[in-house]
């Protein structure tokens, strides 16, 4: 027991994306010992999907917009509305206050 994990207030807690998938190796029982060695199974739900999909940050960026707009800086054709960007951020702002 010398290799034993020790838990105390200093040790880190784990996050989801740590976290190992699959049965414990001290958990399988005789009979399925051999039965599932080397293969693990997980279903997520579909919010569980698309809370890894927010997690990472993927479905945040539309990489052909960005594209465009690069585009369009690049060639000058680019128009920009102040008064639009503006009145996103105050609408951004009191979104924030609510």
């Amino acid at each position: 027991m010398e290799n034993a994990l020790k838990i105390n207030s200093s040790t880190p807690q784990a996050t989801l994306g740590s976290l190992p998938l699959g049965p414990r190796p001290d958990s399988a029982t005789p009979q399925t010992a051999g039965a599932h060695a080397g293969s693990a199974h997980v279903a997520l739900s579909a919010t569980a999907r698309r809370l890894l999909e927010l997690r990472d940050g993927s479905a945040d960026i539309d990489a052909e917009r960005v594209a465009a707009l690069r585009d369009a800086i690049a060639s000058g054709k680019l128009a920009i509305d102040p008064e639009r960007i503006a009145d996103g951020l105050i609408a951004s702002a009191r979104e924030l206050l609510k």
